[in-house]
């Protein structure tokens, strides 16, 4: 069994003396991982660094067996550069680890990685913090659990949409769901075009809204919880 494709490294960790197991996000294959042999050796770590673009060629006697990388070539270094920027660099890190935690594995997701490399391209941009939590929208939709934010549960109005049910995942409005706001979940309006450019507690109310469900809906049910990166992203935030 061999294939090559392109890919984001989202985890890799030591094995043995030398080598390191490695999970990628692939364009076509998922989230596959695999062996590199001196994984975990000087001239590899850096290429393996979470964030990374890769082309990975993964050969295996059995398609059901770990395998191994037998090539995993730079394409671009992504973490390299917002080592000086600790919120880019937990933003990179929180979106591999949620990514590492979401995805089934060898399940293509397409969309999820295309998502993934057009964040990567604007972390360096102002875009980069609505773009991320957008992302992580889409995650939910692309694994069967998308919110609806077109209109009201209640009244059916796209007017002053303000709430998400933590329930239904839909949209409340302010007069509506003002009896329950304590049960509500907050919608920032750069979610539904009312906003350009989200400020901190806007994004922060975002990563609220899109953590509860992946947290209660996609990671519970196969007993993980949220990845510590991402609350390390919104303790730098809160910066």
């Amino acid at each position: 069994m061999e294939w090559s494709d392109d890919g984001i490294v989202l985890l890799a960790r030591k094995h043995g003396e030398s080598s390191a197991i490695v999970s990628v996000l692939t364009a076509e294959h998922g989230r596959h991982a695999g062996l590199v042999r001196g994984g975990s050796g000087s001239r590899m770590r850096g290429v393996l660094e979470p964030g990374n673009r890769v082309r990975i060629t993964w050969r295996a006697r059995l398609e059901e067996q770990l395998g191994s990388f037998t090539q995993c070539g730079m394409v671009a270094n992504v973490s390299a550069g917002l080592l000086d920027d600790p919120l880019r660099l937990a933003a990179l890190q929180a979106l591999c680890a949620v990514a590492e935690a979401a995805l089934p594995e060898r399940e293509r997701h397409g969309a999820v990685y295309a998502g993934m490399l057009d964040l990567l391209g604007t972390l360096d941009s102002v875009a980069w913090a609505g773009g991320y939590v957008r992302w992580e929208l889409a995650l939910l939709a692309d694994l069967g659990f998308g919110l609806d934010l077109s209109a009201c549960a209640a009244t059916g109005s796209n007017d002053n949409l303000t709430y998400v049910s933590p329930k239904s995942g839909r949209a409340v409005s302010a007069s509506a769901g003002e009896p329950y706001r304590d049960r509500l979940l907050a919608l920032p309006g750069f979610l539904i075009g009312e906003q350009r450019d989200p400020g901190v507690g806007d994004v922060a109310a975002g990563l609220a809204l899109t953590g509860y469900f992946l947290d209660h809906h996609v990671l519970a049910p196969h007993g993980k919880a949220l990845p510590l990166a991402r609350g390390r992203l919104l303790d730098r935030l809160g910066r």
